[in-house]
């Protein structure tokens, strides 16, 4: 028999991702996925889903949402600038902290408290056993594909998982974190649009994340971008990807994400290259960034270099006892 949770209050912004759906981009269908794969992959990992670290997790934005456990025992883990209260079965009322796996019995309640900003996951023994859609779990909502019926988790949904065997040690792990260095990126592929003093601005100022962001892409706010005229603002529409840098007619810049369209119309000064596209889910609204410039080869070696720091990571996960209280010291630098 398969574990069991139900939606009990559905927060804000929360929703089923795993790595994504890919192969249909020429269809016109999104990618979508985690924004935060390396923070989806330390919460999976957590909860025992190794060595699969990308199972489907619940996905969370703004508000946690609140679960009971219907059928269990199961465990869960939470990875992120967050934490939750467990309002367990027998009457007790505990403290749950990210970073370290824990149990739940049937008749549990965890309420997970509302993020700061950026993005957090809670991942399930198992992972959710949502239907399969074009070969992924993944919520895009704008189609309604994926997660369940298309949409982010709503009061009353329920989540199949994997029931735990037996009592176990839990799973716990310094703090995942990434550097905040600029934001690299490969210049073009319409560079030749700007003026060639916008790029010097591009690479020398910083901007500013504003509130217009959701898991389609975000608006930036700084020095404008001059195009080289008033109709190089405008292309015939080509394909863009997540992590594309375009920029409309204001000269403000936009990053497309993970549920970003295939085409678009504005030309693109650059594009964030993929070790670096975690770091943008975890910016917050009002939030300062720069960029720089790097070569292809070095975009590659930088994700080689991300992949290992993650399995740094990975590899000082410890076994606990389930009364110990997760660490709270930084984890591993990620400054290579």
């Amino acid at each position: 028999m398969a574990g069991m949770i139900e939606v009990l209050a559905a927060g804000i912004g929360n929703s089923i991702q795993d790595r994504g759906r890919f192969g249909f981009r020429h269809m016109g269908i999104t990618v979508s996925g985690c924004l935060d794969p390396l923070l989806a992959r330390c919460a999976n990992v957590l909860a025992g889903n190794a060595p699969e670290p990308d199972c489907a997790c619940i996905e969370i934005r703004a508000v946690g949402p609140k679960l009971q456990v219907t059928s269990g025992p199961v465990r869960v883990a939470l990875a992120g600038e967050i934490s939750a209260t467990l309002h367990a079965a027998g009457g007790d009322t505990l403290a749950v902290a990210p970073w370290k796996s824990i149990t739940l019995t049937t008749g549990d309640v965890l309420a997970v408290a509302t993020l700061p900003g950026g993005v957090a996951y809670l991942a399930l023994a198992g992972g959710v056993d949502s239907p399969l859609q074009l070969g992924s779990r993944s919520t895009y909502e704008r189609a309604l594909i994926g997660g369940i019926g298309g949409r982010g988790i709503v009061v009353g949904n329920r989540l199949a998982c994997r029931i735990v065997a037996g009592a176990q040690d839990e799973r716990q792990a310094p703090r995942w974190r990434l550097d905040d260095d600029p934001i690299r990126v490969v210049l073009g592929p319409q560079r030749n649009h700007f003026k060639h003093q916008a790029l010097a601005v591009f690479l020398g100022s910083d901007y500013v994340v504003t509130n217009q962001r959701d898991r389609m892409g975000m608006r930036l706010e700084g020095q404008p971008l001059a195009h080289i005229s008033a109709a190089a603002a405008d292309i015939v529409s080509d394909g863009v990807t997540p992590g594309a840098i375009q920029v409309p007619g204001n000269g403000q810049p936009i990053i497309l994400l993970a549920d970003c369209q295939t085409v678009g119309g504005y030309p693109k000064i650059a594009t964030v290259i993929r070790a670096d596209l975690p770091r943008l889910a975890q910016l917050h609204s009002g939030q300062s960034l720069r960029f720089a410039a790097v070569s292809g080869d070095q975009a590659r070696q930088a994700l080689l270099e991300r992949e290992a720091q993650w399995q740094a990571w990975a590899r000082r996960i410890v076994a606990v006892a389930p009364d110990t209280t997760a660490p709270d010291e930084p984890i591993i630098s990620s400054n290579w």
